[in-house]
């Protein structure tokens, strides 16, 4: 589906959306403590959602995913399945993505944590992929080419000597999940489909402390790092403005 740029109405909405949506990562970040499944963080999401009327998740079935948070741990990049059996310990690298539908909008996100104590590598890595996806969004404005912001994101994991993720990648986001454009996390600046202002975009940089190489594990869904290297996946979801972007799921510190 191509990214229409969206009416005041469809942006007054995908706000909501996003709102609703960075608040259900926040409790979950700040709720997770060694010990709990990564099942029960999926349902401290719900849990969360289920406070704001007319939200819904939208992972849950997305393509027959069975749950309705990706929670993916340590060389898990990206669509862990929550599992009662997955115990999460102190210094787990631990990364959580969430989808929220608020009157037909919808929106995405992710974020990444360590459970407990950290290192100065797990630092590294998720600093720079986080510093990645907020290069990236820093580029954003009305014409910007989608390759100036992949770009701008493999520069940053670059210098930073991390591995890229480089079959999956960003997209179009508003009336359904995956839109176009892609954008992918490398790139070169000034190529690749314009953006105007009223779209709406997820970034979502992902990266490796090791190779490239990613697989798909058995469960059909979990993909994770070929060398077993930690792995961090950062997202947002943004709006294109007339001089700039707004960050739908992250409130301005």
């Amino acid at each position: 589906m191509h990214n229409k740029i969206k009416t005041p109405k469809e942006i007054s909405n995908i706000r909501q959306s996003g709102s609703i949506l960075e608040q259900v990562i926040q409790f979950v970040v700040q709720h997770t403590k060694p010990g709990m499944s990564t099942k029960d963080l999926a349902d401290l999401s719900l849990s969360k959602l289920n406070e704001h009327q007319y939200a819904k998740p939208v992972f849950l079935n997305y393509h027959g995913f069975p749950h309705v948070m990706c929670v993916s741990v340590n060389d898990q990049v990206i669509h862990g399945i929550p599992k009662s059996n997955k115990i999460l310990h102190d210094g787990d690298v631990v990364s959580v993505d969430f989808g929220v539908n608020y009157k037909g909008m919808i929106t995405d996100a992710a974020r990444t944590f360590v459970v407990g104590n950290t290192n100065s590598s797990k630092r590294l890595l998720l600093e720079k992929t986080e510093q990645a996806l907020l290069s990236g969004i820093s580029v954003v404005k009305n014409t910007v080419r989608v390759g100036t912001i992949s770009s701008a994101i493999q520069k940053v994991l670059d210098d930073a000597k991390l591995g890229i993720v480089r079959e999956y990648v960003g997209h179009g986001v508003g009336h359904k999940l995956h839109e176009n454009p892609n954008i992918p996390n490398y790139g070169v600046k000034n190529t690749g489909p314009e953006l105007l202002s009223g779209m709406t975009i997820a970034i979502e940089p992902m990266a490796m402390l090791g190779n490239e190489k990613v697989y798909v594990e058995n469960d059909g869904w979990t993909v994770s790092t070929s060398d077993g290297s930690l792995s961090a996946h950062f997202e947002d979801t943004v709006l294109v403005t007339d001089d700039g972007f707004e960050i739908l799921t992250r409130s301005t510190e």
